[in-house]
């Protein structure tokens, strides 16, 4: 819910809550007055009546009794509230009664009057009241609601530009924030600091992408003097005349090697975070995967590997960067084989909408959106550096592709699927392969 709408809903609460006591308030103080003057009313008729009973003013009881109610029964005194039929209207009225006792001349004790007066005036006033209580009330919250959308749309509308910036703002285009400043001093405080943090992200990120590519251009060379030199240090003669060095040679050589991958992924994801892959050209998906398989298959028959390549007879072409593709199917391929068990299967499959490939492998669990973390490993003991998933989900969020991993059979069957498009009508041609090795 929005901030405004949150405020402006305890608004109209608290409004409705003073306005419902004071309209009660209100209701009541003014019956209470009416009250009052009605009273006052019949106080002063009972003190004229008594005043000309003390001078033998009142004529006698049968005459009095046509003007005034009076019975020489004994009936409960002071104010009471009751209620008469009306002639004219033919419905009960509210009245107000004021009882007491009276002397009149000719009688042997006194008799009690009744004076009465009539509420329907106070009952009408009270209801036109209420009415206009009530029609203010009703102004008042609807009022209060436009001008809600009022303010939404014109005072706060300066935090609405501000968060369509933000929505829109990407790291990566290497430009800081260019806000306006609003009139409002919140709005234009605000806005200065987004853009005084903006222009530091964007300092830290250069001097961040700069030392990076500072780092993988300066440890590349040396890298590759000391593979080179293991190399020719291998096959030195003297090297095998001392059975303790060769090993310690060869897992110096490994090492290294180890590290130029880790170096090369690194320098990868460094270079596709950086957007460094600008040129996108329509790349042939369907013969770079044949070329890849072809390319793999003396590793299938090492590890003794079925394979199962589908690949749909219309072309498919995606646009995207020839080395981006190229490193896409590379480790999409490598892991499957890597993470598989010897003698296992592995299944590709290429449409013109998304690639599939399923293998299987050891039994895993856990959540395996976590594979796409970097340095995550299925083991700990293996050699690969665990970037390859990485590399793989970059490149797929470079282009806006969706990749997802999928376990199946007890954690043994997994499923590396890349998206790229709605899926499209299966064409009728297909091209597969089948190599089984024993």
């Amino acid at each position: 819910m929005k901030l405004l709408a949150t405020t402006t809903r305890y608004y109209l609460l608290l409004t409705t809550a003073l306005f419902a006591v004071g309209s009660l308030g209100l209701y009541y103080g003014v019956d209470w007055a009416l009250r009052g003057e009605v009273e006052e009313q019949l106080l002063a008729r009972r003190q004229e009546l008594i005043a000309k009973a003390r001078t033998n003013q009142l004529p006698p009881v049968a005459l009095l009794q046509t003007m005034l109610a009076i019975s020489r029964l004994p009936q409960p005194l002071g104010f009471r509230d009751t209620l008469l039929l009306d002639t004219q209207e033919h419905e009960q009225v509210p009245n107000r009664q004021l009882t007491f006792p009276l002397t009149v001349r000719g009688e042997r004790g006194p008799v009690w009057v009744t004076l009465r007066k009539s509420l329907v005036e106070a009952a009408d006033l009270l209801a036109v009241v209420l009415t206009v209580m009530l029609a203010v009330l009703a102004l008042l919250l609807g009022g209060v609601v436009v001008l809600n959308r009022w303010l939404s749309s014109r005072i706060w509308s300066p935090f609405q530009r501000t968060l369509a910036a933000l929505r829109g703002y990407d790291l990566q285009q290497h430009q800081a924030l260019d806000l306006p400043t609003p009139a409002i001093t919140e709005f234009a405080e605000l806005n200065q600091a987004l853009t005084q943090l903006s222009q530091r992200l964007v300092a830290d990120y250069e001097n961040l992408r700069e030392f990076t590519a500072n780092a993988a251009h300066e440890t590349q060379t040396p890298l590759a003097i000391m593979q080179a030199q293991l190399e020719e240090l291998l096959q030195l003669p003297a090297l095998a005349e001392d059975p303790a060095a060769g090993p310690l040679v060869a897992d110096l050589y490994g090492a290294t090697l180890r590290l130029s991958r880790l170096h090369q992924a690194l320098s990868l994801l460094s270079k596709i975070e950086n957007r460094q892959f600008a040129q996108a050209v329509p790349v042939r998906l369907d013969q770079l995967l044949a070329e890849k398989v072809a390319g793999l298959e003396p590793l299938f028959e090492a590890r003794q590997l079925r394979y199962d390549l589908d690949i749909t007879g219309a072309p498919v072409v995606v646009q995207m960067h020839p080395g981006l593709a190229d490193s896409l199917l590379q480790n999409l391929l490598q892991n499957a084989v890597k993470h598989n068990v010897r003698g296992g299967e592995l299944t590709i499959s290429l449409t013109a909408g998304a690639l599939t490939i399923s293998n299987t492998g050891p039994a895993v669990t856990g959540d395996p959106a976590r594979f796409f973390e970097r340095f995550r490993k299925h083991s700990a003991t293996s050699d690969s550096p665990g970037l390859g998933l990485s590399i793989v989900q970059q490149i797929c969020g470079y282009y806006g592709f969706t990749v997802s991993y999928l376990l199946a059979e007890a954690g043994e069957r997994h499923t590396l699927r890349v998206v790229w498009q709605p899926a499209a009508e299966v064409p009728l041609k297909k091209i597969r392969r089948r190599v089984a090795t024993d």
